[in-house]
């Protein structure tokens, strides 16, 4: 029976065993995510240390991403993948043990939390430019990505509610341990699929002379260095609301672990809203206004987010939070797969990575001070101001933008070379 076409990447037997391995595993990640945000919290009672853990687990992809990427398009990325898996599961297992044990202190909390940020340096510019070696057909790769967004927004929607219920029923060492077995179910899955090796043989380079081609590409073509900024701008102004989110529900609303699990939810909620809406759509055409447009609707949600005492008002602006920030990254992702050549896919989605999550822990170290002198709410207000900037700046801009990437969709066969070309 043939799938739906908003599932036609499902078709690919690699991409389907790897999806469903993902599946699993990023559920546990996000059951962690929320218990490691609470339990730094609770030790240390400050906005601005959830905030360095929030860096921590974030600045790596700043500084190592790029060299991930070089990395990725050199060796196996199955193997690269596998292996940061499994040392991502040892974290997990130390996180379990310690707090099992009642001797984490803030510190070690901090320790680990940067070991993970190092491992997912290197896994997610990997796994992204692991896609396209597992679909039969590389024109499935767009929805591919947009399934891939599904994937993680679903469980940062579930995983996040699932924790609070397990931090309030038992305590942060069960989501420990969840994460930990977790890894089992991708781990598997990548064990068992079997891929052509997609890098073509290369004359050998010296490591930064590829890293600095990358830089070139990305600097030197305007659609991909302002999806970029963009991107960066609106992942600093919005990305603090997990490490705020402890300070809202107890100072603001008066409650506990539950309430964040469901504000944390709520922004992946709005996620998968974006995923499904990208899976959807046949083409890439027509993406290039919503990196406008996601840009405003996140800046709104925050904003009014910022203001609301009421709980399920509050939970329809993380939505929309989450909807805008997650369309812009998707529709970036989206938009640079499509036009990057194959040899160059690693290190041009090490700098996506380091533009979306790389530039994080700026927002999360900047949020957690600001909210020590203005508090959280106002933080979050801020952050929307920076978003809605960011989305209109790129609206007035949209015209070159559009006129610089037209010709490479003309070249790959994606819109027809005419004068009525339809809109990028």
């Amino acid at each position: 029976m043939p799938l739906p076409r908003s599932l036609r990447a499902l078709d690919s037997r690699n991409f389907r065993l790897y999806y469903s391995g993902q599946a699993v595993s990023m559920l546990g990640t996000w059951v962690q995510s929320i218990a490691l945000m609470w339990l730094a919290y609770r030790l240390s009672g400050s906005t601005w240390f959830t905030g360095l853990i929030g860096f921590l687990q974030s600045a790596p992809h700043f500084f190592i991403g790029p060299f991930a990427g070089v990395l990725g398009d050199r060796v196996s990325r199955r193997k690269l993948l596998m292996t940061v898996l499994a040392l991502l599961s040892l974290q997990s297992v130390a996180l379990a043990v310690l707090s099992g044990l009642h001797l984490i202190t803030a510190w070690q909390i901090a320790a680990l939390a940067l070991f993970s940020g190092l491992c997912n340096a290197f896994e997610t510019p990997t796994r992204q430019s692991f896609f396209v070696q597992l679909l039969d057909r590389r024109e499935d790769l767009p929805n591919a990505i947009a399934l891939n967004s599904i994937l993680m927004n679903g469980t940062r929607l579930l995983g996040p509610s699932i924790g609070g219920i397990l931090i309030a029923t038992t305590s942060e060492t069960v989501c420990f341990a969840v994460n930990a077995l977790s890894y089992v179910a991708v781990l598997a899955a990548l064990y068992h699929v079997r891929v052509p090796q997609a890098q073509t043989p290369r004359t050998p380079t010296h490591p930064l002379a590829d890293l600095a081609e990358g830089w070139r590409y990305v600097a030197s073509f305007l659609p991909a260095r302002r999806m970029l900024l963009t991107l960066s701008a609106v992942s600093v102004a919005i990305s603090p609301y997990s490490t705020l989110m402890p300070a809202i529900a107890v100072k603001s609303f008066n409650q506990g672990a539950d309430l964040v699990g469901l504000f944390v939810g709520s922004v992946g909620l709005g996620a998968v809203v974006s995923a499904v809406f990208l899976a959807r759509r046949p083409s890439v055409v027509g993406l290039s206004k919503w990196i406008a447009i996601a840009p405003i609707v996140a800046g709104v949600g925050a904003v009014a987010f910022s203001v609301s005492r009421w709980i399920p008002l509050s939970v329809v602006c993380l939505m929309m939070s989450g909807f805008g920030m997650f369309m812009t990254g998707a529709c970036c992702n989206t938009i640079l797969q499509t036009v990057v050549d194959d040899e160059k896919r690693g290190r041009v989605m090490s700098y996506y990575t380091m533009a979306f999550i790389g530039t994080a822990p700026i927002g999360h170290l900047g949020g957690g001070w600001l909210a020590e002198l203005i508090g959280a709410p106002l933080t979050v207000l801020v952050g929307g101001g920076i978003a809605l900037i960011a989305g209109t700046a790129f609206l007035l801009q949209m015209r070159e933008f559009r006129s610089h990437l037209r010709p490479v969709y003309v070249t790959r066969g994606i819109i027809p070379a005419s004068h009525d070309t339809p809109r990028t």
